[in-house]
């Protein structure tokens, strides 16, 4: 994964060194001579867009309206993108430190921090390359993702799962970290410098979610979709199986299934549905060791054996083309 240096924001509060660095002036001096970047929450915006940051040691810290973001050329920071950092944590270099009324005040910029993430991180960026982001806002379209040091993509809905869902919140919640992989970066189109990620691809093989069932076994899942010839219930991240059609089935519902039949060499899970209902979904939240996750896969491919469009992703040792 990236370095420690470049991850979502948020990721330094608490930490030991960056609690230490910003609870005193000797800490913010020694920060600001070696460029380090830290983090703190920003506690309030005024009138002039300038956002006030939580230190310690009574010390004020200030990021100037210019400072809050990185913008390409061209491009202005919008309203929203300050005032939506009050109460969240925000990366920042030390810019200047100065004594104002008898109080010292650390001049900050956020700006700084994503302009050093975008040089030596995300423009390096290549495709295959896995790296940790922080889902920061949904929308029916898709997830914005923090990649590092606040720098935003948009994991759109349809890079989310293989499974059909009608909104990202169906498997992602603000603020969970989870690994997406680049599939493209824009060097000189229209929009340069943007990563475009996918996370369907981490979420295991067909093979390697079907083990964890057997036929015979009754087990929870959710309709992702209702069609003429059949319903398919996700009972994983990336597997889905069939059972026969009913009228009085809705997408969305919990349904609870007899599994049939798993035929690996078709990619295919034949269900029974014994019984429907709108409730709590199971949970279909992945947690994901990051340290074990590869830095990188070489390609992938996509399986179209079935009905639904499974995936078949990397595993340790075997990669697919």
């Amino acid at each position: 994964m990236q370095s420690e240096k470049y991850l979502p924001e948020g990721s330094l509060i608490g930490t030991k060194e960056n609690t230490k660095l910003i609870s005193s002036a000797e800490g913010l001096e020694k920060a600001m001579e070696s460029e380090m970047i830290l983090e703190a929450v920003a506690e309030k915006c005024d009138e002039n867009l300038n956002l006030t940051v939580e230190l310690g040691g009574g010390i004020e810290g200030i990021i100037p309206r210019s400072e809050i973001q990185y913008c390409m050329p061209g491009e202005e920071m919008r309203e929203i993108a300050a005032i939506t950092r009050v109460g969240k944590a925000v990366c920042f270099k030390v810019m200047k430190m100065s004594c104002r009324g008898g109080k010292i005040v650390a001049y900050l910029s956020r700006r700084a921090a994503q302009e050093e993430c975008r040089e030596r991180f995300t423009s390096l960026l290549v495709p295959g390359d896995i790296i940790e982001a922080k889902v920061t806002h949904l929308e029916n379209f898709g997830a914005f993702i923090d990649i590092g040091c606040g720098l935003v993509s948009l994991l759109s809905i349809d890079c989310i799962s293989v499974s059909r869902i009608s909104h990202p919140r169906d498997r992602l919640f603000i603020g969970e970290r989870i690994p997406v992989v680049v599939t493209a970066v824009d060097r000189d189109g229209e929009t340069p410098g943007r990563i475009y990620v996918s996370h369907k691809e981490l979420l295991g093989t067909w093979e390697e979610n079907a083990a964890r069932f057997t036929p015979g076994q009754t087990v929870s899942g959710i309709v992702r979709g209702v069609e003429s010839y059949g319903i398919f219930v996700e009972l994983a991240p990336n597997l889905t199986g069939l059972a026969e059609y009913r009228p009085d089935i809705e997408v969305g519902q919990t349904a609870a299934v007899y599994i049939k039949s798993i035929i690996p060499e078709k990619s295919k899970i034949k269900l029974v549905l014994i019984d429907s209902y709108k409730g709590e979904p199971p949970s279909t939240h992945t947690r994901f060791d990051f340290e074990s996750l590869p830095k990188h896969i070489d390609f992938w491919r996509y399986s179209n054996n079935s009905p639904t469009r499974y995936f078949q992703s990397y595993s340790q040792n075997d990669y697919f083309c």
